[in-house]
């Protein structure tokens, strides 16, 4: 299923039942999994591995170099998951030196006008809404929406299961479970509709919660309160990735409500 006029490098390696259709472009060293489509005047550059059954919209480029003056043409990739969709316009820069590779996971959606810069890494299960832009070396954990034209700053990191709202400034790393929302941007709850729809017990959903009031309500610094989460709080797999998180933010997390 591929149409006459579309250009495939003779290099680049597609699967059988791949669908492209007209005007595409797909350079040398490019790897495409079974069942995936590939929209009209799409552009498949250079060290794309796109997994099995995406989707990849009209207008879409992956795997152009990165926008980073640093990079010096050295041989990097993206990597996209199978079952991911990525909508009209959306831009993927390969990776640098620095980690080699872009890597988005399985079972995303990234909306028209998203972009995703150098180094980024992108868990499963994630939705960017339109305009959504990523700089690079960005860290992003499973299942984590965010609402359109959010904006990250280079490095930053959010938790799994975390939603940003549309319009949002990311400057500080955003902890799993949580709603950030505000200017600047602040902790606004936990994201207990979404931990809802993935199967969260309520009993679970309350562990988290009075674990972010410990932190972000209760007037505690981010010292005190990792103290009294740790023993006030039985060992879960949930509390352990809160602490783990914020004991490894190297940008420090945002900030409670209220809170400059």
């Amino acid at each position: 299923m591929i149409q006459p006029l579309a250009y495939i490098h003779p290099q680049a390696k597609i699967a059988d039942n791949v669908v492209i259709e007209p005007f595409v472009t797909i350079h040398k060293d490019v790897e495409i999994g079974e069942g995936t489509w590939i929209g009209s005047n799409a552009t498949i550059m250079e060290g794309a591995r796109i997994g099995k059954n995406c989707r990849i919209f009209p207008g879409a480029v992956i795997s152009g170099i990165p926008q980073d003056l640093k990079f010096k043409g050295e041989n990097t990739q993206v990597i996209i998951g199978d079952n991911t969709t990525i909508r009209e316009c959306v831009t993927i820069n390969r990776g640098t030196k620095d980690h080699w590779r872009t890597e988005i996971g399985s079972n995303c959606l990234l909306m028209a006008y998203c972009h995703v810069a150098h180094d980024c890494q992108i868990g499963d299960n994630c939705i960017f809404s339109n305009n959504t832009t990523l700089a690079g070396h960005i860290t992003i954990g499973d299942y984590v929406v965010l609402a359109g034209m959010v904006a990250i700053h280079q490095f930053c990191k959010v938790g799994s299961h975390a939603f940003v709202t549309g319009g949002s400034l990311v400057r500080k790393d955003v902890p799993p479970y949580v709603k950030a929302a505000r200017e600047p941007l602040s902790y606004a709850g936990i994201n207990s509709v979404g931990l809802r729809r993935r199967g969260f017990s309520e009993d679970k959903i309350n562990e988290i919660q009075d674990i972010y009031r410990t932190l972000f309500v209760k007037n505690n610094n981010v010292s005190k309160a990792m103290e009294i989460i740790e023993a006030d709080f039985r060992p879960t797999a949930e509390r352990d990735e809160i602490l783990n998180f914020i004991t490894g933010s190297q940008r420090g997390i945002m900030k409670g409500f209220g809170n400059s």
